[in-house]
């Protein structure tokens, strides 16, 4: 299976070992949290190496299974790390579907790389994970991600109701997505 996607400035991947410093430093970069979803805020990431070997250890463990695909988005230029996409919760079986997470680091907000990697991610889901649907879960009040969604022409299908436990408290979700054909692909068994 195909592991890579390659975009106009873009390389989506899977980290390796060799990765670890280019990780470290988009974290170091990283700049103040700058609103209630950055990662920053969300989550205090430990950057030494051991955690860094465990965390691909475990994505390698669910990549063999099918049930989790992180890709971190380089700059095709810098080989700098700026950001993640992943398909989450692959269902095969009936749905033969995905939950589509995004997120770049905020030092390289509003420079066009949300939408180049996530477009890139949804190509990848269905031509080479061979997915029929994807599915992003949008906090309501997340302004600029629903803004990132409506741009690559995801559906909006509704509200999902305490759909997530985030922060402490379960959160709604507002549900946008796609399925291959709306993307130019078909699916086949």
């Amino acid at each position: 299976m195909i592991l890579t996607k390659m975009t106009k400035r873009l390389i989506l991947r899977p980290l390796t070992a060799k990765d670890y410093p280019k990780w470290k430093k988009a974290h170091d970069l990283m700049l103040p949290p700058q609103n209630e979803w950055d990662i920053a805020k969300r989550q205090k990431i430990k950057t030494n190496q051991n955690e860094f070997v465990k965390l691909i250890t475990d994505y390698n463990k669910k990549l063999k299974s099918d049930e989790f695909y992180y890709l971190s988005v380089f700059d095709k230029k810098t080989k700098d790390i700026i950001g993640v996409v992943s398909a989450m919760n692959v269902s095969r079986s009936i749905a033969q579907s995905a939950y589509l997470g995004y997120f770049i680091y905020n030092n390289y907000w509003k420079m066009g790389y949300g939408k180049e990697s996530v477009n890139g991610m949804i190509h990848h889901c269905f031509k080479n994970l061979k997915l029929h649907r994807i599915e992003a879960g949008i906090d309501p009040r997340n302004k600029r991600s629903i803004f990132l969604a409506r741009s690559l022409n995801l559906r909006k299908e509704g509200l999902k109701k305490r759909a997530v436990f985030l922060n402490n408290s379960w959160s709604d979700l507002t549900i946008y997505s796609a399925t291959c054909d709306e993307f130019g692909y078909k699916w086949k068994w």
